[in-house]
């Protein structure tokens, strides 16, 4: 005797049993767009069906006259219409897959998502009827029925409503009921896998238990909701056990993907990033052929251009010429397109750090007190780095950043945005000498007046220009045409203000000519040249040092880089990329150039700047974010151009510095978005009842939350103390300290504390889920 599987008895239970049947061709849930017609009588004429609301996702009524639609909003519903709702399906007539091919065949009576079906609302009052007559209609096939709906979809449900009159405004509101409630995803799909009456009832008997009742005294209902901009996911109600947001939170392991796992075999882990990259290879190059990588390149390359150029100035200043602006050049554009080409995470871009100029002033002012040859010394130093960097690559490393949790991430992006702006200011002060201001030539009125406009314009602009996207004007593709191209937009529009006002402005300056700085130097530098034999063996001890800070700079940019909230599809490949940033820095070490490593603040706006968000979304929806658009052309394109810029400075010496500085302050503040640190620390000031609705909120005390935020920000400013001071070269390792200090606050907090406010710690991770385990086999006893 075989046994029968019951559909359990509670609404949630029964849905899910419902969702969990096989599906056929014919019940494979689709978008529906959900329209509500009246009959309507006028004098002198028959009476006709009228249009008066539509739901694709949110609720729009006919205005009165029918002419224009409303705003999308948010449907509020009476339980009582729902209750009758519920009683016309379970006492009405319900029709499931019935085959028909237009309005006649059955016995009574424009953003659309692609595949999209209807589902017709019917209901209204005729003189002639004594009592209601209801009906639910599932056709088998859809079927486009002509003059049903106002767009060329087919239909699939069609829902009839008619009785006597003097009930017209009760009709009306369990159409409305029926119509939202068919734009809910979960009913949407028990309607289309229903077997019969009971299981659409059942459907209803759990959307009510997830309805929300508003008190009619406490707010209006004329007031029409505007729609949210987040809709949390409803697949909690679709799977039995399926957990909440805070339930699942602590169960999140930011870095303990396969590609952080310690293989134990010699560059194990460099092989399988190879492995795992190597697929995307040539989609890597396809999926960079849209407009959107094309105002990501324009951008950036602007954006890339003067710290470049500025970098190497102050190289030149700090070796007296021996690595000045066309070194720069020449080696932020080889590492870039090398790194471009083969790297784990192309989005990464190259740039020079603050440490690194430290280092080379160090190096060049001890060379030139011992007598010896800077670049020779230097070129033995970075390939002893280079050589390390692959030690490190090859013994798997790189495994070490699943330490670097969020609380470490947030102190260094922190650090280095709010180093982009304060340069930014700087520069806008300091920089604005010469001829022009009359420092060493004739003074020109007017020129640092100029130059704070110009700087703050740009700044102001780029930021309105990005916003267009969510304006209310214009198409839907113009806007995000000018959202994209913002800051392009925003400089050209600058050049060409700066050239009709005509003062003097401070302009880019590039080197005019492709060949080495100095005279007696070449392309190629000889490691131990005039230098004793013995400085090949000591220049292992600062190697070591800068190996550090090659590690920490790159891997952390990396991490932020790769972040789960960017919704990277292609996988990531830190060995990888710590390898090319080796073989580079070899490279560059042996020809005189400078180091180049992962640069903040350029990644994550080249990140930002490449976000990909849903084309088709319901009137009133906002769209959704799909991840970032992964290709190696932006990098690419931007560094090969970089390196040709010698070839085109006729164009670019028009380009007023003040307009790149403001493109800085606008990089340094839109990459500070984001960053939970900075709403953290808002809540100092923030009175209780006027505090965001934060998850960490709601689950960790708030003197927990200040006390954490307090220590983020000492790490901050100690990190910024050294940052600015002549001890800047250790900067590195005070951000690897950081890791210890977010290790010591285990002592501090407990595990779902920091499991909310940050990451945990692999082996914290660890001793959770076991705890876990043991709890879970302890019910079972």
């Amino acid at each position: 005797m075989g046994l029968c599987l019951l559909p359990p008895g509670s609404p949630s239970q029964r849905v899910q049993f419902i969702l969990r049947t096989k599906e056929d061709e014919q019940h494979v849930p689709h978008r529906l767009f959900s329209e509500l017609a009246e009959i309507c009588v006028k004098e002198g004429q028959d009476a006709e069906w009228k249009e008066t609301a539509r739901w694709l996702k949110f609720e729009e009524d006919a205005e009165d006259g029918g002419e224009r639609w409303s705003k999308p909003y948010v449907g509020t519903l009476s339980l009582h219409s729902l209750s009758e709702l519920r009683s016309c399906i379970s006492n009405g007539t319900v029709l499931l897959d019935v085959c028909a091919n237009s309005i006649e065949e059955i016995a009574f009576m424009k953003k659309i998502p692609t595949g999209a079906e209807a589902s017709n609302v019917l209901v209204g009052e005729l003189d002639f009827l004594h009592q209601p007559i209801m009906a639910f209609v599932r056709l088998s096939p859809a079927v486009l029925l002509s003059g049903m709906t106002e767009v060329p979809i087919p239909t699939r449900f069609l829902f009839v409503l008619l009785g006597p009159e003097g009930k017209g405004h009760q009709y009306h509101e369990i159409g409305r009921s029926m119509a939202t409630i068919m734009t809910d995803e979960v009913f949407r799909d028990v309607a289309y896998k229903a077997k019969n009456g009971a299981d659409l009832v059942a459907g209803v008997d759990e959307f009510l238990d997830q309805v929300t009742v508003l008190p009619p005294g406490e707010w209006d209902p004329s007031i029409r909701i505007e729609p949210p901009k987040n809709v949390p996911s409803q697949e909690k109600r679709k799977m039995p056990g399926a957990l909440d947001d805070s339930a699942s939170h602590s169960t999140l392991e930011k870095h303990g993907g396969p590609e952080l796992q310690r293989t134990g075999r010699l560059f194990g882990g460099l092989t399988l990033d190879v492995k795992r990259k190597a697929p995307w290879f040539w989609s890597d190059f396809r999926d960079g052929l849209s407009l959107q990588c094309l105002a990501s390149f324009l951008f950036l390359y602007c954006a890339c251009m003067s710290p470049v150029i500025t970098f190497g100035g102050l190289l030149g200043e700090a070796t007296n010429g021996h690595i000045s602006a066309m070194e720069s050049l020449l080696g932020a554009s080889m590492a870039g397109v090398v790194y471009s080409l083969f790297a784990g995470q192309p989005l990464t871009i190259l740039g020079s750090t603050g440490p690194v100029l430290v280092f080379e002033k160090i190096l060049y002012k001890f060379c030139k007190e011992y007598t010896l040859s800077y670049l020779s010394l230097r070129a033995c130093i970075g390939l002893w780095t280079a050589f390390l960097c692959i030690v490190l690559v090859a013994t798997d490393a790189s495994c070490l950043v699943c330490y670097v949790t969020r609380f470490t991430e947030e102190a260094f992006a922190s650090l280095i945005c709010i180093i982009f702006i304060y340069e930014a200011l700087e520069k806008l002060s300091g920089e604005f000498q010469g001829p022009a201001c009359g420092r060493d030539g004739p003074y020109t009125p007017d020129v640092f007046f100029w130059c704070c406009i110009l700087f703050f314009a740009t700044f102001a602009l780029s930021s309105f220009l990005k916003k267009f996207k969510t304006s209310r004007y214009f198409p839907t593709r113009v806007r995000s045409t000018v959202s994209d191209f913002a800051v392009f937009l925003t400089i050209v529009i600058m050049v060409l203000l700066d050239f009709v006002v005509g003062i003097p402005s401070p302009k880019l300056h590039v080197p005019h000519a492709f060949k080495p700085t100095r005279d007696d130097r070449g392309w190629f530098i000889n490691p131990i040249g005039p230098n004793p034999w013995w400085t090949v063996l000591a220049a292992l001890v600062p190697a070591l040092l800068c190996t550090i800070l090659i590690f920490m700079d790159q891997q952390i940019s990396a991490v932020i880089v790769n972040r789960k909230e960017h919704k990277l599809k292609k996988g990531c490949g830190y060995h990888l990329d710590l390898f090319m940033v080796a073989v580079m820095l070899g490279v560059c070490s042996v020809m005189g150039l400078p180091w180049f490593v992962a640069a903040t603040v350029l990644s994550i706006t080249h990140v930002n700047s490449l976000k990909v968000e849903s084309d088709c979304s319901a009137p009133g929806e906002q769209p959704k974010f799909l991840g970032i658009r992964e290709q190696r052309v932006t990098g690419l394109l931007i560094f090969a151009l970089m390196g040709c810029s010698v070839f085109f400075t006729s164009v670019l010496k028009f380009i007023p510095m003040p307009v790149l500085y403001g493109v800085f302050l606008y990089m340094g503040v839109s990459s500070l978005r984001g960053i939970q640190f900075f709403d953290r620390l808002k809540l100092f000031w923030m009175p209780a009842k006027h505090q965001p609705d934060f998850i960490y909120l709601r689950h960790v005390p708030l003197r927990k939350v200040h006390f954490f935020t307090a220590i983020q920000l000492i790490c901050l400013v100690l990190l910024w103390t050294i940052k600015v001071s002549r001890a800047a070269i250790i900067f590195p390792l005070m951000v690897l300290a950081l890791v210890f200090v977010r290790k010591a606050m285990d002592l501090c907090f407990s595990k779902r504390e920091l499991s909310f406010l940050d990451d945990l710690m692999p082996e914290r991770k660890k001793k959770l889920d076991d705890g876990r385990n043991e709890a879970g086999e302890e019910e079972e006893e």
